[in-house]
């Protein structure tokens, strides 16, 4: 690994629509635009605005069953979304 990665996981680009549930803002229906084996990044286009450090519950949508409630962490802000890891990480 470079020293200018300091990824731990390997990313691949996902498509996907979850509901991400915070506490205090509410919820949401977003894209994903990558996953990996410690998280994914949501892509967000309006004001939800989590901090670092808040936990939300995250719920993959569309799927022919309801998809297990994921407990994860926000890790990283950009202008575009943020990452999530998943909290057993």
């Amino acid at each position: 690994m470079s020293s200018d990665n300091r990824r731990e996981h390997i990313r691949t680009a996902l498509n996907a629509k979850v509901s991400v549930t915070h506490p205090e803002i509410g919820s949401k229906i977003f894209s994903t635009r990558d996953i990996s084996d410690g998280g994914i990044f949501i892509v967000v286009e309006d004001e939800f605005a989590p901090q670092l450090g808040d936990r939300v519950q995250v719920q993959v949508q569309g799927l022919p069953i309801p998809a297990p409630v994921l407990e994860m962490e926000v890790v990283r802000k950009t202008v575009d979304g943020f990452g999530l890891q998943f909290a057993d990480c």
